[in-house]
């Protein structure tokens, strides 16, 4: 009696051991990867939600002057008005990959070639104070009175755009942009081959 007691404890030990080791193998056993197909509207997806990729900042800090001249000295002493102005503008280049279409995409075999516009201004800000001298004259100052600082403002930033469109600045910030989209989508499309262009 006591040996058949021996034997069933062995034998529920035993199944315990071995269901336990079958249900771990069924929870923790290393499942296939899923894998996921890269294709044109997954590189399109990736891209677009960077909306537009800055890759190329540059600072300009050059005076302006504006005047206002009706081109007589008489009336000018009483209504003329010169303005001088300096300040720091920052003007950001760069790349809008939100408005990329289907047909700037293709995926052929291991091949991802993608076509990009050239680079072009994001913006232009004041970075740092604005320092404006305003020259007005005499009738002007009481009747019309303008301290010159709004349209110091929006020359400074026409003329840092203009010299930011420079055409071997707006080359740099397009090739920029190629190697960053090309960093980009080696994490999307891993094991492809990246081909970046920039439209003519």
């Amino acid at each position: 009696m006591k040996l058949w007691k021996v034997y069933l404890s062995l034998g529920l030990a035993l199944a315990l051991f071995l269901g336990g080791g079958v249900a771990g193998w069924a929870i923790f056993h290393p499942r296939p990867s899923a894998t996921r197909t890269v294709d044109a509207n997954v590189i399109l997806t990736a891209l677009r939600d960077r909306g537009f990729l800055v890759t190329e900042t540059y600072v300009f800090d050059e005076p302006v002057t504006i005047t206002k001249s009706s081109g007589s000295a008489f009336k000018d002493f009483f209504f003329g008005q010169t303005i001088t102005a300096r300040g720091a503008m920052e003007v950001n280049e760069g790349v809008d990959l939100a408005k990329l279409a289907t047909e700037d995409v293709s995926v052929q075999g291991e091949t991802v070639t993608v076509t990009i516009p050239r680079a072009s201004i994001f913006n232009s800000t004041l970075v740092g104070p604005l320092d404006v001298q305003n020259d007005q004259g005499i009738l002007k100052r009481v009747l019309q009175s303008d301290d010159g600082y709004n349209e110091a403002l929006a020359e400074l930033s026409t003329q840092a755009q203009a010299a930011a469109s420079k055409p071997e600045l707006i080359q740099k910030a397009s090739d920029n942009a190629k190697e960053e989209i090309t960093r980009l989508l080696g994490f999307v499309a891993q094991g492809k081959t990246i081909v970046v262009r920039v439209a003519p």
